[in-house]
């Protein structure tokens, strides 16, 4: 693909589907890694200079950390509906996630200069909510953005868009710091709900200032990854008939707090979801799993 589109399998290596570190991607901040495992099976790292998220995307865990806690995930058994809970872990710590019965577990990370607490976040802490409307309407999942838990830098949020429909869309920016915006570094991880007659696809767009160019448009599949080191974002496409899930992992030298702008040719955009019911397709049945 492109060094902004890491295909399924390119970048881990067992138990890691994927390893997205600030040194690999090229930049300072965000990471990403996913571990899957099988039914009793742990995979032990350490937080470092980071803080992370263990974010299930499907199965329960118990978390470990060294010299601390023990936490116990309740997870989920789909990303298509369900909310988990999830455990922050702070930089300097060593934590060890043992499968219960089998998963995949998200392991958003990012750089940070404060150390703060372990915390257990319930899943009725993370805030569900509807974007846009018609063929630009898509449900947005906050674990780390806007919500009840204080990070130093990490952002995350997870987005379900029905077949057909088109998210992060007006295309926007992040990559300055002012009133208006935040410079954060972002990465995609994608799914895509297949079936009887396929894995189905999605497409993926990044494009770039004169003074900045960049420009991916891509076709995308179950277990890539996209990473938008600067410019215009969007639209992320879902095909006809096959619903896309993406995780966002976003960081910057600025705080926790995420502010964008518009691509101006297409911010007018905004203003026709006044006017239009959002897709009846949504909200997805979002089932939330506490311990």
């Amino acid at each position: 693909m492109t060094d902004h589109v890491l295909p399924a399998g390119t970048t881990g290596a067992a138990p890691l589907t994927v390893d997205v570190t600030p040194q690999s991607a090229a930049w300072t901040y965000s990471g990403l890694q996913i571990a899957t495992l099988g039914a009793g099976e742990s995979y032990t790292f350490a937080t470092g200079d980071a803080e992370y998220l263990v974010l299930p995307l499907e199965g329960a865990a118990t978390v470990s950390v060294k010299d601390g806690d023990q936490f116990e995930l309740t997870g989920r058994s789909t990303i298509f509906g369900e909310v988990t809970d999830y455990l922050y872990l702070p930089r300097g710590v060593e934590a060890t996630v043992t499968s219960v019965a089998g998963g995949r577990y998200a392991l958003p990370n990012a750089v940070a200069s404060e150390t703060l607490e372990p915390r257990y976040c319930p899943a009725d802490e993370a805030i569900v909510g509807l974007r846009g409307a018609g063929v630009m309407s898509r449900q947005v999942t906050n674990y780390a953005i806007g919500n009840p838990l204080h990070t130093d830098r990490l952002l995350v949020c997870e987005v379900i868009t029905p077949g057909g429909n088109w998210s992060s869309y007006p295309p926007h920016k992040h990559d300055e710091m002012s009133e208006t915006e935040r410079e954060l570094e972002e990465i995609y991880y994608f799914e895509i709900k297949g079936d009887e007659h396929g894995p189905g696809m999605a497409f993926h767009s990044t494009y770039g200032t004169p003074e900045r160019p960049i420009d991916v448009a891509l076709r995308v599949s179950t277990g890539d990854t996209a990473l938008v080191p600067h410019g215009w974002h969007g639209p992320c496409v879902a095909a006809p008939g096959y619903d896309l899930y993406y995780l966002n992992v976003m960081a910057g030298p600025g705080g926790s707090e995420w502010l964008s702008v518009d691509d101006p040719c297409y911010g007018w955009l905004r203003q026709t979801w006044d006017d239009t019911d959002v897709d009846p397709r949504l909200p997805y049945a979002t089932t939330r799993h506490d311990a």
